[in-house]
């Protein structure tokens, strides 16, 4: 019995980085100046030569040694990993968010702006009805 790995399908792996950069064979085609039907043939082939891996790698945008190693179990943990840290740095963003004031003194002060602005109509209405 052989132990020999078989090697990657690059055609899947191509097909797999251009559905999840939301590209359609025709605009792959179009990028790189081929037909359609020749980016299927690609992607239905298990190898492919370097120099047309590299102009589809920069059309996808991603390197050719990307297209190589690429896994879908990889993929998932990327965005898990992603999705995992965002929660956490938000949380401990959330728990970094301290007051550098109390509160409570910031409640005093805006009541005694509001009772000095109440002095200050007071005093206003009682030098209009003076005048009059």
């Amino acid at each position: 019995m052989s132990t020999a790995t078989k090697p990657k399908h690059i055609g899947r792996n191509i097909s797999r980085i251009r559905e999840l950069r939301g590209m359609k064979q025709e605009a792959l085609a179009i990028a790189i100046g081929m037909s359609q039907q020749t980016i299927s043939n690609i992607e239905g082939s298990e190898t492919l030569d370097d120099e047309k891996l590299n102009v589809i790698a920069e059309a996808l945008g991603v390197s050719a040694d990307s297209i190589k190693s690429f896994s879908d179990e990889g993929v998932v943990n990327y965005f898990n990993n992603v999705y995992d840290n965002a929660i956490t740095d938000s949380i401990v963003n959330a728990n970094a968010l301290e007051c550098t004031f109390n509160p409570i003194d910031k409640i005093v002060e805006l009541y005694e702006r509001l009772v000095q602005a109440e002095k200050d109509k007071v005093e206003y209405l009682e030098k209009l009805m003076k005048g009059k």
